[in-house]
C-alpha cells in the first residue's frame, strides 16, 4: 500500500497544471463545461443569424412601406389643399365677386339681395370645381353672403367664431382643424379655410373675409385612400398636438399622450414612442407644404410590425435543430471520453455478478464516479459481512422451525392422545380410535406441509380442526368450537401453525378450572390489504400484563408457544404483523393476529 500510494503521488506531480485541475473537477462540471460550450455556440449562431435577418427585413420593409405611404399621403393632401385655395381665389376673380366688392367699396347695401342672388351661381360653381367644399361664407360690411341651400346661423356667428382670429396681423390664409362650424347649422365637423380677398381695382378690403368649410369625413377619406396596411394609421395633427383629422377607428389617443407633440420637429422624421399603455409605437411624420403648422403622422404598433418575425422564428428553430443534431453527434465522443470510469465500474459490477468479490475499483480522477467506486469497494466489504449475518439469521430461522415442530408435537398432548386411543381401544370403541388415528395422521401431515413455511388458510383451518377434534376425544364434553371463514380468504397464503398454539392455550389454560362447557370461536376475515385471524374463548381469562412478556417462567408451555408464535411473525412479516390479547377474568380471552396480504 505504501509503494502504490507513493507512485500515485509521483504521477500526480508529473501532470500538467491544467490536466491536474481537469482531473480534480467533478464529472458534472466537466459535462457542464462541454455542453455550455455547445449551447453558447448554438445560441450565438442562432442569435447572429436571427438578428441580421430580422434587422435587415424589418428596417427595409418598415422604412420603405411607411415612408412611401406617408409621402404619398402628404402629396395628396397638399394637392387637395392647394386646389381648395386656388378654387377659393378663383371664386374671388369672378365678375360677380368683383361687382359685389364694388358695392362694398361704395357701401351700397341696397343691392344686397340682388348680389346674394347673383352669387348663388358662383357658390354652386365653387362646390362643383372642388367637391371637398361643403359650405362657403363671405363676410362683408354690407352683409354676409352664402349659398341659400345651406342653413346659416345668426348674423353674429362670424364674430363669435373668427372675431379674435382676424385681428391677428400678417396673414392672408389661415387653416382651422376639425371643429363644428358656428356659421351654419350642425352638419358634422368641418375643416375651415379663412381668406382675405385679393386686391380688386387696386383697393384692399379690410373687413371682407371668406370662410370655406371642408367636410371632415371627405378629408378623412383622402387621408386613408392610399393606406395599404390596416395596421398603420395616419393622423393630421397641429404642431401643438391638436388633432386636425384622425382615423375614424383610431386606437391611439395622441392628444392625451404626454410629450408626444414635443417630438414633432419641423420637416419630417421618425422616432419610437411608448404610449400610456406601455406599447412601443413606430412614428413617422412629415409637414405639409401648404400649411407647415400641420403635420401628417404615421403610427404603427411595433408588435404589429414584428409580425413577420414568424419566418425568423422558424429559421431559428431550424438552426437550433441543426445545433442539437450536431451536439447529439458529438455526444458519443464526449460520453466515450467522460464516461470511461463509469464503464470500468460497470464491468467490475458484471464480474461481481459472477461471484467474484475480490475485484476493486481504482481511478486517477477525483470526481463523483471515483466516489461511487470507493463506495462500491466498501459495499463489497459489507457484502461479505452481510453474508455472515445471513448465515446466522438462517440458523435462527431453522431453530424457530424446530421450535414450531416441537410446539405441534407437545409430549403431553401426544401422551394424552395415545392414552385415550388405548383406553378407547380396550373399551371396544374402534370407530373413535380410527377417527383419532386419522386426525392425528392429518395433523402431522398438515403441520409438516412438505417442509414449506407457507401454507394456505384452507390448510391452516384443516390443521387446527384436526387438533381440536383430537382434544375433544381426549377431553370429552370439555368444549365446543365453531369456525367462520370468508370464502375469499381460503386461498390466501400465510405462515403455517398460527392458530394451533392459540387454541392449545385456550384448551389447556382457559378451560382448566371452568365447570361449564367451554366454547372456541375461530373467525378469519379480510380487511382491505390485511388478513385478520381471531381466536376467542369463554374460559377463565388471564393476566394480559403477564402475557405481554415474551418469556414466561421456565417450564410453562403457554409462554413458550406464544413466544415462538411472535418470533415467527416477526421473522416473516416484520412490523407489518401484530398479535393482540384481550382478556377478562372469568369472561374469556380473544387473541387477534393481523398480517399483510402479499
Amino acid at each position: 500500500m505504501l509503494n502504490y500510494s507513493g507512485q500515485g503521488q509521483s504521477l500526480f506531480k508529473e501532470r500538467p497544471p491544467m490536466m491536474s485541475y481537469f482531473y480534480q473537477m467533478s464529472l458534472k462540471k466537466r459535462i457542464q463545461i462541454i455542453y455550455i460550450f455547445l449551447v453558447v455556440l448554438c445560441i450565438s449562431v442562432t442569435g447572429i443569424c436571427s438578428y441580421l435577418f430580422a434587422a435587415r427585413s424589418i428596417e427595409r420593409n418598415a422604412l420603405q412601406l411607411k415612408q412611401s405611404i406617408l409621402n404619398k399621403s402628404v402629396q395628396v393632401m397638399d394637392e387637395h389643399l392647394r386646389h381648395i385655395v386656388v378654387s377659393s381665389y378663383s371664386f374671388m376673380l369672378s365678375d360677380t365677386f368683383t361687382q359685389v366688392m364694388q358695392d362694398v367699396r361704395n357701401h351700397n347695401e341696397t343691392r344686397y339681395y340682388q348680389n346674394l342672388s347673383l352669387l348663388q351661381t358662383t357658390f354652386a360653381q365653387l362646390k362643383l370645381v372642388e367637391p371637398l367644399i361643403d359650405t362657403a361664407y363671405l363676410k362683408t360690411p354690407i352683409g354676409n353672403f352664402f349659398s341659400t341651400k345651406d342653413f346659416p346661423n345668426q348674423s353674429t356667428a362670424f364674430e363669435q367664431e373668427y372675431g379674435e382670429v382676424v385681428k391677428q396681423p400678417g396673414w392672408n390664409t389661415m387653416w382651422f382643424g376639425s371643429h363644428p362650424s358656428q356659421l351654419f347649422q350642425s352638419r358634422g365637423n368641418v375643416l375651415s379655410l379663412l381668406l382675405k380677398p385679393i386686391v380688386v381695382d387696386n383697393h384692399t378690403f379690410t373687413e371682407v373675409y371668406m370662410v370655406v368649410n371642408m367636410r371632415e369625413a371627405a378629408m378623412r377619406d383622402i387621408l386613408n385612400q392610399d393606406l395599404m396596411n390596416s395596421q398603420v394609421q395616419l393622423f393630421l395633427l397641429h404642431k401643438n398636438g391638436g388633432e386636425i383629422i384622425r382615423p375614424g377607428s383610431g386606437s391611439f389617443d395622441l392628444i392625451t399622450e404626454p410629450g408626444f407633440a414635443q417630438r414633432l420637429n419641423s420637416g419630417s422624421g421618425d422616432f419610437t414612442y411608448t404610449n400610456g399603455q406601455g406599447e412601443d409605437m413606430l412614428v413617422n411624420y412629415s409637414s405639409l407644404s401648404m400649411n407647415e403648422e400641420w403635420v401628417m403622422v404615421s403610427v404603427q404598433s411595433k408588435a404589429d410590425l414584428l409580425s413577420p418575425l414568424r419566418k425568423i422564428r422558424w429559421l431559428v428553430i431550424l438552426i437550433m435543430l441543426f445545433c442539437i443534431l450536431l451536439a447529439l453527434g458529438l455526444s458519443d465522443l464526449l460520453s466515450s471520453a467522460l464516461l470511461k470510469p463509469l464503464n470500468k465500474l460497470r464491468r467490475l459490477m458484471v464480474e461481481v455478478e459472477y461471484n467474484d468479490l475480490d475485484v476493486r475499483f481504482r481511478s486517477k480522477y477525483d470526481d463523483e464516479v471515483s466516489a461511487v467506486g470507493h463506495r462500491f469497494n466498501r459495499m463489497l466489504d459489507q457484502i461479505q459481512i452481510l453474508f455472515e449475518e445471513v448465515r446466522a439469521t438462517e440458523q435462527d430461522k431453522r431453530r424457530l422451525e424446530v421450535k414450531a415442530l416441537q410446539a405441534q408435537v407437545d409430549p403431553h398432548f401426544l401422551y394424552n392422545t395415545l392414552n385415550t386411543m388405548f383406553w378407547k381401544s380396550e373399551s371396544g370403541e374402534k370407530k373413535d380410535v380410527s377417527a383419532m388415528i386419522v386426525s392425528l395422521s392429518l395433523l402431522f401431515r398438515l403441520g409438516l406441509n412438505d417442509g414449506r413455511d407457507i401454507t394456505t388458510v384452507e390448510q391452516e383451518i384443516k390443521h387446527v380442526e384436526q387438533y381440536m377434534q383430537l382434544q375433544q376425544k381426549c377431553y370429552e364434553d370439555l368444549f365446543e368450537y365453531r369456525i367462520e371463514v370468508h370464502e375469499s380468504c381460503r386461498s390466501i397464503e400465510i405462515v403455517k401453525i398460527l392458530l394451533q398454539p392459540l387454541v392449545e392455550n385456550a384448551i389447556l389454560h382457559g378451560f382448566n378450572d371452568k365447570e361449564d362447557p367451554g366454547f372456541i370461536l375461530i373467525r378469519i376475515e379480510r380487511q382491505e390489504d390485511t388478513l385478520r385471524l381471531e381466536v376467542a374463548d369463554n374460559g377463565c381469562g388471564m393476566d394480559v400484563a403477564r402475557m405481554s412478556a415474551e418469556e414466561s417462567p421456565a417450564g410453562e408451555r403457554k409462554g413458550y408457544a406464544i413466544s415462538n408464535l411472535v418470533d415467527r411473525l416477526n421473522l416473516q412479516y416484520g412490523e407489518q404483523a401484530s398479535l393482540v390479547f384481550n382478556s377478562e377474568i372469568n369472561v374469556g380471552t380473544t387473541v387477534v393476529i393481523t398480517i399483510p396480504i402479499s
